[in-house]
């Protein structure tokens, strides 16, 4: 079966055009998200619920399904796991053909790039604070090397690290990651729903 995901950022935009898409790629069902990447997206839970094995998710751009490379990552291997297939109709990907397969390997590749590129950033940041003579013990409001971690978690956590992972790399606690992402204002990111779907 056939599972559109149609996504746009603001309740005053409007879907038609991914909609339309949609039908014409032989969808039997779309779920519709108002939502900003960022923020909680129960629509997308609820799908994720609802696949089933022989399934193939669709969706009009990658950015309307993914908050960043890493999520997209993420959710692609989850497709795998659960042998569901994905394509994106403009960026012409198709995990059921060599290319599609080929385009997530590389794409893969750059995202953990990205991510390590991050917690170097975070060291030689760490060792500047050091150089400077700044103390690295704890005391009122965030030091200077807090800020740099602080700012390494929450980046992190945008990109959809898992929190065992971020608090690993950066040797903080699960307590103090959640003070520096409310701090940063970051949105925790919320349960899945439960499975149902939208007939078109």
């Amino acid at each position: 079966m056939k599972i559109g995901y149609a996504r746009v950022s603001t309740a005053d935009q409007n879907l038609d055009l991914q909609i339309s898409a949609l039908k014409n790629a032989g969808c039997e069902y779309i779920y519709q998200e108002k939502k900003s990447s960022v923020a909680e997206r129960p629509e997308l839970d609820k799908m994720m619920k609802f696949l089933r094995d022989g399934d193939q998710v669709v969706v009009w751009k990658l950015d309307r399904l993914a908050r960043s490379l890493k999520h997209l990552l993420l959710l692609i291997e989850e497709f795998k796991t659960r042998k569901v297939d994905f394509m994106c109709l403009t960026n012409n990907i198709d995990t059921t053909t060599p290319m599609g397969l080929c385009f997530l390997s590389i794409a893969g590749a750059f995202a953990e790039l990205e991510r390590n590129l991050i917690i170097e950033r975070t060291n030689a940041g760490l060792a500047a604070a050091k150089e400077k003579g700044i103390k690295l013990g704890r005391r009122p409001g965030l030091t200077e090397s807090q800020q740099v971690i602080k700012k390494a978690a929450c980046d992190l956590y945008i990109k959809d690290m898992s929190t065992i992972d971020i608090c690993k790399s950066l040797n903080i606690s699960t307590a103090t990651l959640y003070r520096y992402l409310r701090a940063g204002n970051i949105a925790f990111r919320g349960n899945p729903g439960r499975p149902c779907c939208k007939k078109v």
